[in-house]
């Protein structure tokens, strides 16, 4: 019998729509989340620190899905970021531009199109966004930025929880007893977003003196002089050199000469410390008492020059530092090994992402804000079994404002046009037809360690940024200059260049409808 034609539409259109549970069923999103992740500390990206400090379980994600080269930030600092995260719009659109601002709940988010679109959802962890979460089943957040020790848990009920332990480890413990907990009838949306490595880079105690007896590579710029660039750079207030006064295990005082933080063993005081149980405590002081005391003696009988006093800091930064991430990398593992002891990994997307990067010493620095490449890159590594190809390494220009429309079409719901974002799903296919070419960056704080306001492009070579406050433009040849150590706008030689970033640079803001500068 011959089937009329429109009958064998309809049909195609229910195959496509309504047809086998492998074609209909949509995937579980397992958002893994941290704060503060520099690249450089993943080893799935390669470098001095990934060689020492390893990350297996990030690893594993990227080496069975894909690992973005070349992915960033709208604003790097931690509150907008995951604003533009859940909205998918830059900051001066979602309204969250600054970390005290509060994020404006009644608007659309994609928590909320997930949710109306058949997804039981959750966020677990660090909210950072001061109003409570909507548009999920299930929340349970840290106040403000959280406490590494005993955490306290903002409840849905209003009330406020404190909870023995490490707060990877708890955030994590949460997540999973959500996941053996939820709706199994529907596909999950679960946002599972870590403290760590914010400073204080507290380490988990198991974790203490994990990488004392390994030498840790120190970047070429951590005496940089500021010079060849914008003379705001030199009035940062976030060197590791002028400005550390995070030791994690004691108060700060300064020296005789007032000029040199030093850690004093004998009084403690930091809020986290006071936060242990005296059996954490002990455990901590036995650590770090010891190479404290070793450290002012040597301090004290002359034997320490100032160049030896930053790298000592360093390298108390940067153990420490590295220790926090050796718990969000156990973390992902155990998120992993759920998913694979219930049935759940070939259909479940899992991204690991942090809400910017980190300077790590580049420039003397230990924050981030700045739009240079340790600050503005931020690492995206996603697994999708069946969809993204292993071991890929796409190197398209991404922003954190595309992973809105990325998990909607990955749940096959319409994003709205409002969106200012890009599904991700095309790249993940290997479809990079009509790509962007360019990213626009800004960053609104009001002084915060002394960066100022500044807002730039950035092509696969080179990046164009703007000081208003100075009205000064740095242009940098990442090709020839990959560690952004001379501005080259004056060049003559890059008059073609400055001109066209400078003319995609007023595109972009009109194309995102940027506001005017602010008057400071």
């Amino acid at each position: 019998m011959k089937i009329p034609r429109t009958s064998l539409v309809l049909l195609a259109f229910l195959s496509a729509n309504f047809g086998s549970s492998s074609t209909a069923e949509r995937p579980n999103i397992l958002f893994l989340f941290s704060d503060d992740h520099a690249i450089k500390s993943i080893s799935a990206y390669g470098g001095g620190l990934a060689q020492v400090a390893p990350t297996p379980n990030i690893d594993r994600i990227a080496a069975e899905g894909a690992v973005f080269q070349n992915s960033f930030c709208a604003n790097s600092i931690c509150g907008p970021s995951r604003a533009t995260i859940l909205t998918g719009k830059h900051s001066h659109v979602n309204g969250f531009m600054r970390n005290g601002n509060s994020f404006d709940a009644t608007q659309w988010t994609v928590a909320k199109e997930l949710h109306a679109g058949g997804y039981t959802t959750a966020v677990i962890g660090k909210w950072h966004l001061k109003s409570d979460p909507v548009g999920f089943d299930y929340w349970e957040v840290l106040p403000g930025q959280g406490s590494y020790y005993n955490p306290d848990f903002l409840q849905m009920d209003g009330k406020r929880k404190r909870f023995e332990g490490y707060a990877t480890d708890v955030t994590t413990d949460k997540a999973v007893a959500w996941l053996e907990s939820r709706d199994t009838s529907k596909p999950f949306f679960l946002m599972c977003q870590h403290k760590a490595p914010h400073r204080t880079f507290s380490p988990a105690l198991r974790h203490l003196g994990a990488f004392d007896d390994v030498e840790i590579p120190e970047p070429d710029s951590l005496f940089d002089d500021y010079s060849k660039r914008s003379d705001l750079l030199a009035k940062n207030e976030m060197e590791i050199d002028r400005h550390f006064d995070w030791a994690y295990d004691a108060k700060i005082r300064k020296d005789e000469r007032g000029d040199v933080s030093l850690p004093a063993p004998d009084r403690y005081g930091t809020p986290e410390y006071n936060r242990m149980t005296p059996e954490q405590r002990q455990e901590w002081d036995a650590h770090f008492g010891p190479k404290n005391k070793a450290f002012l003696a040597d301090f004290k009988a002359g034997k320490l020059e100032h160049r030896d006093v930053v790298r000592w800091k360093y390298r108390r930064y940067m153990r420490n530092y590295l220790s926090t991430v050796k718990a969000v990398d156990e973390s992902v593992g155990r998120m992993l090994k759920y998913l694979d002891e219930n049935d759940l990994a070939d259909n479940t997307i899992v991204i690991y992402s942090s809400d910017q990067g980190f300077f790590l010493g580049e420039h003397g620095w230990y924050d981030k804000r700045w739009m240079f490449e340790e600050s503005f890159r931020m690492p995206f590594v996603i697994r999708w079994p069946g969809v993204v190809k292993a071991g890929s390494k796409p190197k398209e220009l991404i922003q954190n404002i595309d992973y809105a429309p990325t998990f909607l079409d990955a749940a096959k719901l319409k994003t709205p046009s409002a969106v200012q974002g890009r599904s991700l799903v095309p790249l993940l296919t290997g479809d990079n037809s009509n790509w962007r070419k360019s990213l626009y960056y800004a960053y609104y704080e009001l002084g915060e360690h002394a960066v100022p306001q500044h807002f730039g492009v950035r092509t696969d070579r080179h990046k164009l940024m703007y000081f208003p406050q100075t009205d000064q433009w740095n242009l940098f040849d990442l090709q020839t200059d990959p560690q952004e150590m001379q501005s080259v706008h004056s060049d003559p030689a890059y008059e073609q260049t400055r001109e066209a970033l400078t003319a995609e640079y007023h595109r972009l803001r009109e194309t995102y409808d940027a506001p005017e500068y602010e008057k400071l």
